[in-house]
């Protein structure tokens, strides 16, 4: 399997030995470009014609449109699962998520801690400070 490279030159393309190619096919990209183009347009109708009338509500259905843009893109755009590069590729995208769960969980832990340790102080006393 050949493909055209920026140059215009035919090169082979990686394959991993079981007749899988390292790229993906004309229909998985229109696929992922139409689910990607669905789910960009549908949180941006739901805010823009302010649907629900419910901040909180389409705040966590925006979030769920954006999980799933995510998966959509590292399915048919960077073509990870669990077969790629022995499983490697996978396991690490799962330590990266750990690290950034861990990372964001702790820093609102820690802003949390600190604004409710911190010396209260009425909006009367800080306007009131020099």
């Amino acid at each position: 399997m050949s493909a055209l490279t920026g140059a215009g030159f035919v090169r082979k393309s990686q394959d991993d030995g079981a007749g899988h190619g390292a790229h993906g096919t004309f229909r998985g990209y229109m696929t992922g470009f139409v689910l990607s183009a669905i789910l960009t347009a549908v949180p941006f109708w739901l805010v823009m014609g302010d649907v629900l009338q419910d901040t909180f509500k389409t705040s966590i259905i925006i979030m769920a449109f954006a999980a799933v843009q995510i998966v959509v893109h590292m399915i048919y755009f960077l073509h990870m699962n669990t077969k790629s590069e022995g499983g490697w590729t996978f396991m690490a995208l799962a330590f990266t998520l750990t690290l950034v769960v861990i990372t964001l969980v702790g820093s609102i832990w820690v802003m949390y801690h600190l604004d409710q340790n911190m010396m209260p102080m009425s909006p009367h006393e800080a306007l009131q400070k020099p």
